[in-house]
């Protein structure tokens, strides 16, 4: 683990020589001379050492005053992996902050969710971070403000209140601040060729139906009438995509996600409306199309689904402590950099993970689908087949139990969930105490441990779940030599902490279920 690795100069000053993209996101490089801040891998020739600090956060260095290097642009840096593998409050206060809830909520709700006090909070980011909850959404919509500029022929005025700001102001002045460009400047500098599609998109758009945007009255609400944006997700190499996409789609729900021209697609519920992603892996990247109904929610649909591939991973520290065990590292250098797959919504996985108890995967989809259909909100999709939203909690507490083709006891696993998470009384989110979340899950009837763990490692983000009692692990244990019963197996897996949930998914590898392939 890297906690702090900002304040190691000497190793960081390596990092930068070398140009090393495995650190990108892990800390970010001042320049005194020039004013400006870069990623370690920063194409430029590095500056002396003596004109150089090390800060572990972009909002950090934009408090201190420094600008974003042009060249390198170190917003776009993939995430620190330490918010995802750490259960501690600065840990959760980042994934909620990654998930847009200072816009929506305010420093306030950030507290209130995590249950702590402002004051709280705020010491304990800056002292981690450099940078308070307001600098770190600040730095994040800046970075959201940049890529709408870049890639959308839409007006300032929308662009500011998509990605968050409160007034054009505000707008103008932190994009200038954070870029020393204003944003009509940061639209200009792009290539020509560059500025000739996003201006070809914006008469596609436009062509579409009407001015091809709208903004809903003073609210800042953005539409887009149609069209899409297409991004490019970063990630710290190696990333096996196999097994990602593969048991993404081999549990695809139908309706709510498919495989089609190359590219997982999904239905997406947000804050302020729905959105379709289509995802598609790459040798450097994820391509990212993303429909919207509301661009306020553009920084959220990419923070999940970032999230449910597991992008922010570090694969070079995970892989190298599981190659310890002799038994586990030939499949690591097989395939190295295999994620775990995750979700865009924990309380959609955890009703999903109560469908799957004691059935196939085909059965587990048959009874989502179901659900679906009867249920979910349908979504119009020009571009494939999708046709519903996933059921809100709220919506699968008002099913009548006796329509549900399920056994007796599993109804009553399924009733109960859906209705702690319509009340309240259960609460899974990015911001879940690991401990407390798994506490609360076995405290359910019809709850064990392979449930629990299984939405701990893939809701929740755990990336030391595991699955000892798991058919498919325990069939791979005993094949490669490992022991087989689960007490013996959790005692073998201590060596591979903090990074179990990533062994069950080589040990998962080992067997011919499409989960493990790429579909093509």
């Amino acid at each position: 683990m890297r906690n702090g690795m900002h304040t190691d100069t000497e190793r960081c000053v390596r990092a930068v020589r070398s140009k090393d993209a495995r650190f990108d996101g892990w800390f970010f490089t001042a320049v005194l001379t020039t004013g400006i801040y870069c990623r370690p891998s920063c194409p430029v020739v590095p500056p002396k050492p003596e004109n150089m600090t090390f800060h572990p956060s972009a909002a950090a260095c934009q408090q201190a005053g420094f600008r974003a290097c042009k060249r390198c642009r170190p917003d776009t840096s993939p995430g620190s992996p330490e918010w995802n593998q750490r259960a501690d409050l600065v840990a959760r206060a980042m994934r909620l902050i990654g998930d847009g809830i200072v816009d929506r909520e305010g420093v306030p709700g950030l507290a209130g969710r995590l249950g702590y006090s402002t004051r709280q909070i705020e010491r304990q980011l800056l002292a981690e971070l450099g940078a308070g909850p307001l600098a770190l959404a600040r730095a994040q919509r800046a970075q959201t403000a940049r890529l709408l500029i870049e890639t959308t022929p839409l007006p300032m005025t929308e662009i500011a209140f998509a990605a968050g700001f409160s007034s054009i102001r505000t707008f103008n002045d932190t994009v200038r601040e954070v870029f020393a460009l204003s944003p009509s400047e940061l639209r200009d500098r792009l290539p020509r060729n560059r500025a000739a599609a996003v201006a070809r998109a914006g008469r596609t758009v436009a062509a579409g139906g009407g001015t091809g945007a709208r903004t809903d009255g003073g609210t800042g609400a953005v539409a887009t009438a149609s069209g899409a944006l297409s991004l490019r997700l970063p990630f710290r190499a190696p990333l096996n995509p196999d097994n990602l996409f593969g048991h993404l789609v081999a549990t695809a729900v139908p309706g709510v996600e498919e495989w089609r021209d190359g590219s997982y697609r999904r239905t997406l519920r947000l804050p302020y409306g729905h959105g379709i992603v289509a995802l598609t892996p790459h040798a450097d990247h994820i391509g990212c199309r993303l429909t919207l109904s509301d661009l306020r929610d553009l920084t959220v649909a990419i923070s999940r689904c970032r999230r449910m591939l597991d992008l922010d991973a570090d694969p070079v520290a995970v892989d190298d402590q599981l190659r310890t065990d002799p038994l586990l590292a030939p499949l690591v250098d097989k395939a190295p950099g295999r994620r775990v797959p995750r979700t865009v919504d924990e309380a959609e996985f955890a009703v999903r993970a109560v469908l799957g108890q004691q059935v196939s995967t085909a059965a587990a989809r048959t009874h989502a689908a179901r659900l679906v259909t009867a249920h979910g909100e349908p979504v119009e999709d020009p571009e494939g087949g999708l046709t519903h939203l996933f059921p809100s909690p709220d919506a699968l507490a008002a099913v009548d139990p006796e329509t549900l083709a399920m056994p007796r006891t599993r109804r009553t696993t399924f009733t109960t969930l859906v209705r702690q998470l319509a009340d309240g009384t259960l609460h899974l989110g990015v911001e879940s105490d690991w401990a407390e979340a798994r506490a609360r899950l076995l405290d359910l009837p019809g709850f064990g441990p392979w449930t629990v763990d299984v939405i701990a490692m893939r809701a929740l983000g755990d990336p030391d779940a595991f699955l000892p009692t798991d058919l498919g692990v325990r069939r791979a244990a005993q094949e490669l030599g490992l022991p087989s019963t689960p007490a013996a197996l959790t005692a073998r897996a201590a060596a591979w902490r903090p990074w179990r949930a990533y062994a069950v998914q080589y040990l998962w590898a080992t067997d011919s279920h499409p989960i493990n392939f790429l579909p093509v």
